[in-house]
């Protein structure tokens, strides 16, 4: 069987957030009020979220559990609080990751004067967990695994006619952070679009194209049931 690839216009992604507190959010996957049976989950990935944040926005004081977030901030600042006594500031090209274990409680905010952008992909913990765990890798440049999910990501900024491999996992999840790429025959995908594919392990070859220069996040996905 070949692999099957899904492309997910950003345009399309459902609306949420809080806009009059300041909180834009674009879900890729079901999320809170909005119910798709069909687009609940990749593999371990169960959520993207697109959020914008303006000056002084935040998320309240919430809760996870058993579920590793990471974060990509795409333009602006991001400050993080927690439960365990953390505060953090995460910029562009970081890579935050919150291991949520059995539970953590957090807080995400915008103090800086300029708009915050960022993305948020959160993976299913594949074996439960105790202790929270934390990371920040600054300037990411090397493949970052998450073992406790299955998962492998990586971020690619090629130049314009640079090609890079789809992901070859039983799941993948490409999203265009900024800049113009195609797929194997031609379908344009822009900034904020993203691509899904399943049986990957098949793709044999297959590579997007940038257009421009871009930025890309590719998202290796093991099977969560495997």
């Amino acid at each position: 069987m070949g692999a099957v690839i899904d492309v997910r216009r950003g345009a399309d992604r459902y609306p949420g957030g809080e806009p009059e507190a300041g909180i834009t959010t674009r879900h890729a996957f079901s999320f809170g009020p909005y119910y798709d049976p069909d687009n609940l989950r990749l593999g371990p990935l169960t959520a993207c979220n697109e959020e914008h944040l303006a000056a002084g926005a935040g998320f309240a004081e919430h809760r996870h559990s058993d579920t590793e977030l990471l974060t990509w901030v795409v333009s602006g600042e991001l400050r993080h609080r927690d439960s365990r006594g953390r505060s953090t500031l995460v910029r562009p090209g970081d890579l935050q990751h919150l291991g949520a274990g059995a539970g953590v409680h957090h807080v995400e905010r915008n103090d800086g004067a300029g708009p915050l952008v960022f993305l948020q992909l959160w993976l299913a913990a594949r074996t439960p967990a105790l202790t929270p765990r934390y990371t920040v890798v600054r300037a990411l440049a090397q493949p970052y695994g998450v073992p406790e999910a299955g998962a492998v990501l990586r971020v690619a900024r090629p130049e314009a006619g640079a090609t890079l491999p789809l992901p070859a996992a039983p799941y993948g999840y490409v999203h265009v952070v900024r800049g113009e790429a195609e797929l194997p025959g031609g379908e344009r995908l822009a900034s904020g679009d993203s691509v899904r594919v399943r049986d990957g392990a098949d793709v044999a070859g297959a590579a997007l194209r940038a257009r421009t220069a871009c930025e890309v996040l590719l998202l290796e996905l093991a099977d969560p049931f495997a």
